[in-house]
């Protein structure tokens, strides 16, 4: 089990459906995500959870103040299990569980985000591909945060065609990488 580490669901539990493949993101990876965000001083009003998991990234957002998040999972238990999360947290009145891939929910979902959450599967080749599809998507509200967990052993690019890199942090084997978005090119 996993906690909620901050906000209005601090401490609530969330249940992780096991599925081949899939880790669930630390308390203390997602605590540092947050305090990151907290320090380039974000006032994320819509989110966007990719590779959702349990849903843990989107909900300590909602949690500490998001008005909306979308959670995008393909895994059908997962997406059952997002959906729990969200019940036991009270948060499932604002967010929406979109149980399809990632390629196909950058090109179907019409929303604008101020941030965009990505933990995709460590070992998931093309990351790069992803990223940079995500960066020409048209999701992003212009100055938005791009935030994306992976394995120090598949680095990403300082920049892609509409993002800035704006650091990169190391937890372990896990990095972070926090990008801004820019509606020029």
């Amino acid at each position: 089990m996993i906690r909620v580490v901050g906000g209005v669901a601090k401490g609530r539990k969330l249940k992780g459906a096991r599925v081949s493949g899939v880790r669930l993101t630390s308390e203390l990876v997602r605590g540092a995500i947050f305090n990151i965000l907290g320090s380039l001083q974000l006032e994320p009003v819509r989110v966007l959870d990719l590779y959702a998991g349990s849903g843990s990234l989107g909900i300590e957002a909602l949690s500490r103040g998001a008005r909306w998040a979308d959670f995008v999972e393909h895994h059908p238990r997962q997406c059952a299990t997002i959906r729990a999360n969200l019940a036991e947290t009270n948060l499932a009145d604002i967010a929406q569980v979109h149980c399809i891939d990632v390629e196909r929910a950058i090109v179907q979902l019409s929303g604008k985000y101020d941030l965009v959450m990505m933990d995709p599967p460590y070992k998931m080749d093309g990351l790069d591909v992803i990223v940079e599809n995500v960066s020409t998507s048209g999701l992003f509200n212009e100055g938005a945060t791009l935030v994306v967990g992976h394995s120090k052993h598949r680095p990403l690019a300082p920049e892609y065609s509409r993002l800035v890199s704006r650091g990169s942090y190391r937890y372990g084997d896990s990095l972070v990488e926090c990008y801004r978005w820019t509606a020029e090119p």
